[in-house]
């Protein structure tokens, strides 16, 4: 395919609320929107429109009206933006070379940021963009295996290409990739000027996120050595919590409050640790970590709801991987469902959204005593949804991956506002 024929199937206009999901983890880099899912009952919700795209597994970030994703076609990868009414094409920017790979499959596995009028896009190979989000012009752009020093080498990205999203903040935008002394940067939003660069680590495909302990703005990222939290503002080292990784399938760390979870596969596990403060001093005391892969997120982030994570737990567990409660400050499993596969979870409101590697939607209440499902449905004829449906505006968005070499990727909306 070109990236000019994208095929448009439904054209229906959207009733909504105003909630957005402006990046790979929402409004908050923490996988949770306040929206509410309004899903017919004993029916399946309005599919307002389906866009066929180019291979990838980012999400899709939603904002000012428009649908923003990575694709790849044509030996390249490309930042593509579609009306979020009909699913149409407005403009698309070439990031650069992408990874064509067997073992995974083809195509760019990072989420688009938005913020502030701009778009920023993270690409396989170390290429960061800045776009004008109405338009796509280019604002800036940052070669780091160039400028940085290169990490296209390092186990797990050498394998299958960065998979981390940028996080964005009021005046910076962050990312993990450049090497000795350079790993973790910051560039300044507006000009794309290197605010600070900082750290010695082999990065992995975990996303970073942005969080505040103790009243300090700060980056947490994992890398090899595991979570590293850096100074939002200088980048100086705040506190690390050390952590094994292996292979690959690091997913984005889960702050709340002052605990840390993170986990990770081939062998490893998960584990959370409290940070505490004590005047400048910073200081990590592990809670518990569980060496089993088995309580590993393959490479779906969980959420936080009053004191538990639920997610999808299992490693290489495809079409059967557990939807899991899990006790925040303990690990213990408080219920699972089994039959969902390595997909993804987003917190919308009070219900979990569940999206399993098939394509399979769930909507599931967020409650340790038991699971409860409110409703389900199957929207992929073609499987292979290695990432998180998201909710933005009264819609759901989710994507599909190629299976086999006939199958055609596509996005989906479907309408879970409630308007009649």
């Amino acid at each position: 395919m070109t990236w000019r024929t994208l095929a448009l199937a439904g054209l229906v206009s959207l009733s909504a609320s105003a909630t957005e999901w402006p990046s790979f983890r929402g409004p908050n880099y923490d996988g949770i929107t306040d929206e509410k899912i309004a899903w017919p009952k004993g029916a399946q919700p309005k599919q307002l429109w389906k866009v066929k795209v180019g291979e990838g597994f980012g999400t899709m970030a939603v904002a000012g009206g428009k649908v923003y994703v990575t694709a790849a076609a044509e030996g390249q990868e490309a930042l593509l933006c579609l009306d979020a009414k009909d699913g149409s094409a407005k403009w698309h920017q070439v990031i650069g070379r992408t990874i064509m790979e067997k073992q995974g499959g083809n195509g760019p596995r990072t989420t688009p940021t938005v913020s502030d009028g701009m778009v920023f896009a993270y690409g396989t190979y170390f290429n960061l963009i800045a776009c004008d989000a109405a338009t796509g012009k280019v604002a800036w752009k940052a070669d780091l295996v160039k400028d940085f020093g290169d990490q296209t080498g390092t186990p797990g990205i050498r394998q299958w290409g960065n998979a981390a999203s940028p996080v964005v903040d009021a005046d910076h935008v962050y990312v993990a990739g450049g090497a000795a002394g350079k790993t973790f940067v910051a560039f300044d939003k507006k000009t794309g000027k290197v605010a600070w660069a900082t750290g010695s680590e082999k990065v992995t495909h975990s996303s970073p996120t942005l969080a505040t302990i103790h009243g300090v703005p700060q980056v947490v990222f994992f890398v090899h050595a595991g979570l590293v939290s850096c100074d939002a503002k200088t980048g100086k080292e705040l506190w690390r919590y050390a952590f094994p990784f292996n292979v690959s399938t690091a997913t984005t760390p889960v702050v709340a409050g002052d605990i840390v979870y993170c986990s990770a596969g081939y062998k490893v596990g998960a584990g959370a640790a409290r940070v505490t403060k004590s005047g400048d001093a910073w200081q990590t005391q592990e809670l518990w970590r569980i060496k089993d892969e088995d309580q590993a997120n393959h490479w779906t982030s969980c959420v936080y709801k009053d004191g538990h994570l639920y997610g999808i737990f299992g490693f290489k567990r495809h079409g059967d991987a557990p939807l899991r409660c899990v006790e925040l400050a303990t690990g213990k499993v408080k219920w699972e469902k089994k039959g969902f596969g390595p997909g993804g979870t987003i917190l919308a409101g009070d219900d979990l959204v569940v999206q399993g590697d098939a394509g399979q939607i769930a909507i599931v209440k967020a409650s340790p005593d038991k699971y409860t499902e409110v409703a389900a449905g199957d929207f992929f004829d073609n499987g292979k949804c290695w990432n998180a449906a998201v909710v933005a505006n009264g819609v759901l968005y989710a994507r599909s991956a190629k299976k086999d070499p006939a199958d055609q990727p596509y996005i989906i909306a479907l309408d879970v506002s409630g308007a009649k």
